[in-house]
């Protein structure tokens, strides 16, 4: 399982920047609103889309990412390939294609959507709180990563029985089970059944 640190091969702005909103929804994923993205997060969170993507190579390995220790919710735990949110207006697809874009430095191909996730997961460490109505995507990889070092930490590909190993070892994000079980049709799908996801 190589796992390659992140390099400086893109740079983002320190600058300051504006609130970023993200869409509230309701239980049925309808926008209802906007609300910026931290107090959204803040205890006991405002459910809000959000997308992840799931990208395999041609050997039927996941792409994980270390978050980067700078990010301000679940700093420096493993995660699947990308998620985020999109910005209010923006289809998932576009986001996920966009933020994959950002993060790593790739596009993804063979993306398609896998389904969505409604779940509430708090974060023991920060005390923020994952209250998302969430789109899945799966997809293939098929460049050079390039990741944004301000995003991501490291990178990984794994097979199932490496997940489980690095899962045994490692903290992963509160979230990355769920989104991984609810993906796992399309997951299986796009990698056949010989992958073992």
């Amino acid at each position: 399982m190589p796992i390659t640190p992140a390099t400086a091969a893109n740079s983002s702005s320190n600058g300051t920047s504006p609130a970023i909103l993200l869409e509230l929804v309701d239980e049925q994923g309808n926008t209802i609103g906007t609300a910026e993205k931290l107090s959204a997060h803040q205890a006991p969170g405002r459910l809000h889309r959000a997308f992840s993507v799931f990208l395999f190579d041609e050997h039927g390995r996941l792409l994980l990412q270390r978050r980067a220790l700078t990010k301000y919710h679940s700093p420096g735990v493993w995660s699947n390939t990308c998620c985020g949110h999109p910005y209010p207006g923006e289809a998932p697809f576009a986001a996920a294609a966009r933020r994959t874009y950002e993060e790593l430095g790739v596009s993804p191909s063979l993306l398609a959507e896998a389904g969505t996730v409604r779940y509430n997961h708090p974060d023991p460490a920060s005390g923020l709180v994952e209250q998302e109505y969430n789109h899945l995507f799966v997809g293939m990889v098929q460049s050079a990563l390039r990741p944004d070092p301000e995003e991501v930490g490291e990178t990984a590909f794994v097979t199932p029985a490496e997940l489980t190993e690095l899962h045994g070892r490692a903290t992963f994000s509160a979230w990355f089970m769920t989104v991984l079980d609810a993906a796992r049709p399309a997951v299986r799908e796009l990698t056949g059944p010989s992958g073992g996801w």
